[in-house]
C-alpha cells in the first residue's frame, strides 16, 4: 500500500512538471465552456420599442419563460394581463413582475386551458374589462405528461398546447383587429421538426406516446400560426411561431422523473449550459415587439431572428386541414 506521503509527494512533482501544460488545459476547457454557454444563449431582442397605453396578454406568465416576457413588456409601459391556471401563483407573480418592471398595470385572469368552458369565460372577461387587445401571447404549455384528457376529452398536451390556444386566439380576433396594429405570438419548439399530425388519430387513442404527442401539438401551433397568417391578410393582425430554445424551467417536470437516475446525475452539471428563463424569453419579446417584424407575418423565428420551419410545417393543404379539423373540436363555425 503506498504512503499517502508518498503519493502526495508525487503529485505534488507532477504538477510542477506540467504546470504549463495543465495550465493550457484548464484555459482550453474554461474557454470552450464559457464559448458553449454564449452560444447556447442565443439571441437578445435589442429592440427599444415602447408599449405605453398597449394592452399585452399572456398565457401561463406566473413562472418561466412567460413571467420573463411580462417583466419585460410590462417595462416598456404595457398593460399586462396575466391569464394563468392557479391563481394563487398568478397572483404571487404578478407582485414580482410589478416589483421589477416598475409597472403597477399588471392583473391577473383566471385561465385553464384544459377546459373550453374556462376559455370561454375569459374571452368574455377580457372582452368586457378591455378596451383593446395589442398582443396576444400564447405560451403556456404542458410537455411529456402522461396519457391525460382535457376536461372536454382530448388529449391533454394536444388540448392544451394548440386547442384551448386555438379557441382563446379565434375568440379574440375582433379585440385585435380593432387595435390593429397588434400581434399574435405562438410558443413553438424545434419539436415540431419531427412531429406528424395524425388526421386519423388525432387524439392518439391507438397509439399514445408523449414525445409523438408533444412533437404534433407543437407543429399544430406553427401550422395554426401559418393559417391564421393567411386569414388575417390586410387586417393589420400579424402572426408569428417561435423556438425560444432549451430551458431552465418547470416544463419538463413530467419528463424528468421518467429518466434513469444515474442519466439525470449525467445531465445535471449540462443544465448549467442551457438557456436561462430570460434568455428564453428573448425571441417571444423580440416577435412581441421588434419593429423590423411589423409588415412581416406568418413565419417561424429561433434566436431573435427568422429560421426556416420543417418541411410538414409548410404545408398549406395540412395547415388549412388542421384548422377545419380544430375548429370542429372547439365548436368554432
Amino acid at each position: 500500500m503506498s504512503n499517502p506521503m508518498e503519493v502526495y509527494s508525487q503529485a505534488k512533482e507532477f504538477l510542477k512538471e506540467h504546470a504549463t501544460g495543465l495550465a493550457f488545459v484548464f484555459i482550453a476547457v474554461g474557454t470552450g465552456l464559457i464559448a458553449t454557454r454564449r452560444w447556447m444563449a442565443g439571441g437578445v431582442c435589442r429592440s427599444k420599442a415602447r408599449l405605453d397605453g398597449k394592452t399585452v396578454l399572456i398565457t401561463g406568465a406566473n413562472t418561466g419563460i412567460g413571467k420573463e416576457t411580462a417583466v419585460d413588456l410590462a417595462g416598456r409601459g404595457a398593460r399586462v394581463i396575466l391569464a394563468c391556471r392557479d391563481m394563487g401563483r398568478a397572483n404571487r407573480a404578478a407582485d414580482e413582475i410589478r416589483n421589477r418592471s416598475g409597472n403597477g398595470n399588471v392583473v391577473v385572469k383566471q385561465l385553464d386551458l384544459e377546459s373550453l368552458q374556462s376559455v370561454r369565460a375569459l374571452v368574455a372577461d377580457v372582452k368586457t374589462s378591455e378596451d383593446r387587445l395589442d398582443i396576444l401571447i400564447n405560451n403556456a404549455g404542458i410537455m411529456m405528461c402522461p396519457k391525460w384528457q382535457t376536461v372536454d376529452g382530448f388529449e391533454m398536451q394536444f388540448g392544451v398546447n394548440h386547442l384551448g390556444h386555438f379557441l382563446l386566439t379565434n375568440s379574440l380576433l375582433d379585440l385585435l383587429k380593432k387595435s390593429s396594429p397588434s400581434r399574435v405570438v405562438n410558443v413553438s419548439s424545434l419539436a415540431h421538426e419531427k412531429g406528424e399530425i395524425h388526421f386519423d388519430d388525432i387524439n392518439l387513442d391507438r397509439d399514445y406516446d408523449p414525445m409523438k404527442s408533444y412533437r404534433q401539438s407543437k407543429l399544430a401551433n406553427v401550422l395554426f400560426s401559418r393559417e391564421l397568417a393567411k386569414s388575417l391578410e390586410g387586417t393589420g393582425v400579424t402572426v408569428y411561431s417561435l423556438h425560444p430554445g432549451v430551458i431552465r424551467t418547470e416544463l419538463g417536470r413530467h419528463l424528468w422523473p421518467t429518466i434513469a437516475l444515474w442519466k439525470r446525475l449525467l445531465f445535471n452539471p449540462l443544465m448549467l449550459l442551457i438557456k436561462s428563463p430570460w434568455e428564453g424569453a428573448q425571441t417571444t419579446i423580440y416577435c412581441a415587439v421588434d419593429e423590423s417584424l411589423q409588415n412581416t407575418s406568418g413565419l417561424y423565428y429561433s434566436d431573435c431572428g427568422p429560421k426556416q420551419a420543417a418541411p410538414q410545417a409548410c404545408d398549406d393543404v395540412a395547415a388549412k386541414k388542421l384548422w377545419d379539423i380544430s375548429a370542429s373540436m372547439v365548436g368554432l363555425a
